[in-house]
């Protein structure tokens, strides 16, 4: 599909991409760059790529699809470096959770002849670095592109194709309903399990260790949240500030009607907003974008005892 794909950052997103793209055989030659020595060399080890180099111009010459990888805040400095080097009629994308900002640095640097679709594959894990990548990452996972009135639709179409090769669900919007549409969907829930962790890293020791020690899939889950990427997650609420803080705005006033619900002992109002909830989490597995296994499809050893039947009204930390 590409004669020469450039890969600037080698992180989980990137090296999954590398590994399904060599799998697929979507490039003919993988060019990966990246500015620390030892992540480079992680992704040699590994077999990632076909050429590497700490020069990101270097690494993007010829290439005929080149991927930003790197957190959206290096984005500036990443095309301050790249842009005369980028080759007319290449296409240039990225993986940033945010839109409006990549467009907002991208566009004035932008080359002419250099078609760019900035794309966000809603797919990863907390682990990071070269070694965290699997080439099954985005198999029936969603890829959105945030393709401007300008953009050259033979590009867009040339990089929707090359996401569904790599497995993804493909599906087009404009980059401010994007970030809206994340801000609730995954910045939100981010900055929600960082807050709560946190709180557990203010206690006390003694208590800290017990939380720890006896920890329910609720905070267990919140906490695999947490482990993400800090800088890239900074990035994230920094360059997504207004519609994050417009969906934490409707978050905290249903939060306070909760709240009010649990001191006032609003039995029904409680059970009902539970129901819909409940509903939604149906509705997930349902899409295919989560398992229904038990435990979350938590691998667990052979020997361990089978867990008991969750009644139907259970599904709670207890059950």
């Amino acid at each position: 599909m590409f004669e020469k794909l450039t890969l600037v950052g080698i992180g989980l997103i990137g090296s999954s991409i590398a590994r399904a793209a060599r799998l697929k055989g979507l490039a003919r030659h993988i060019a990966i760059t990246t500015r620390k020595t030892e992540t480079l060399e992680e992704a040699r080890a590994l077999g990632l790529g076909d050429s590497y180099s700490l020069d990101a111009a270097e690494a993007v010459r010829g290439a005929d699809l080149v991927i930003l990888c790197t957190p959206v805040g290096a984005y500036g400095a990443v095309m301050e470096s790249i842009k005369d080097a980028l080759a007319p009629g290449a296409i240039l994308s990225d993986v940033g959770s945010v839109k409006q900002h990549v467009v907002k640095v991208i566009e004035p640097l932008l080359p002419a002849g250099v078609h760019f679709v900035p794309a966000h594959p809603i797919a990863g894990t907390e682990h990071s670095g070269p070694s965290a990548g699997f080439p099954e990452l985005f198999v029936g996972r969603w890829c959105v592109l945030t393709p401007g009135k300008d953009c050259d639709p033979a590009a867009a179409a040339k990089l929707r194709k090359f996401w569904e090769a790599l497995g993804s669900n493909v599906e087009a919007m404009s980059a401010e309903h994007h970030d809206l549409v994340l801000a609730i969907t995954s910045h939100v829930p981010h900055l929600v399990a960082y807050n709560i962790v946190g709180t557990v890293a203010d206690l006390e020791a003694d208590t800290q260790s017990e939380v720890i020690k006896f920890s329910a899939s609720g905070f267990r889950d919140f906490t695999r949240i947490a482990a993400s990427d800090p800088v890239m997650w900074r990035d994230v609420f920094l360059t997504n500030r207004d519609a994050v803080l417009e969906m934490l705005g409707r978050f905290l006033e249903d939060l306070a009607a909760l709240q009010r619900a649990v001191r006032v002992g609003d039995g029904p109002g409680m059970e009902e907003l539970f129901t819909r909830t409940r509903a939604i989490r149906r509705s997930i597995i349902t899409a295919g974008q989560e398992t229904a296994a038990a435990d979350f499809g938590r691998p667990h050893p052979a020997a361990a005892p089978k867990p008991l039947p969750v009644r139907e009204h259970g599904g709670g930390d207890d059950a």
